[in-house]
């Protein structure tokens, strides 16, 4: 087997490993019953999931312009991801959507309770 034969079966598998992650994201956002649920399922195999996609894109195209533009997408999407559904809970939690009885932790609402906070737009 050659080093191509190679990078492309591993390119497969990323692919498909990938795909299968970013299909498991969307049946959870379709079965999970709350918000957080939903927001947990959306991240994690949906980051996990394009960061195989990319891994096996780089495999198959084997050029080094194009393995560091999917790197730095890589990064970006792990940086930008996680923070941005954290922030959406912490309103989703404010404004009263998440289900508290389905916490097992929640640190949160002690926070808001001890902080007053204008509601609404200015």
């Amino acid at each position: 087997m050659t080093w191509t034969q190679v990078a492309d079966v591993i390119a497969a598998v990323c692919l498909l490993t990938g795909a299968l992650l970013a299909f498991v994201a969307g049946l959870g956002l379709l079965r999970l019953p709350d918000l957080l649920s939903r927001m947990h399922a959306a991240t994690k195999p949906q980051v996990l999931g394009l960061c195989l996609v990319l891994t096996g894109l780089g495999f198959r195209l084997r050029d080094p312009e194009v393995v560091a533009l999917l790197v730095l997408v890589g990064l970006f999407q792990l940086i930008t991801s996680p923070v941005a559904n954290h922030m959406v809970a912490r309103a989703a939690v404010r404004a009263g959507q998440a289900d508290r009885e389905r916490l097992v932790v929640d640190e949160l609402t002690p926070v808001l309770e001890s902080f007053d906070e204008p509601r609404g737009a200015p």
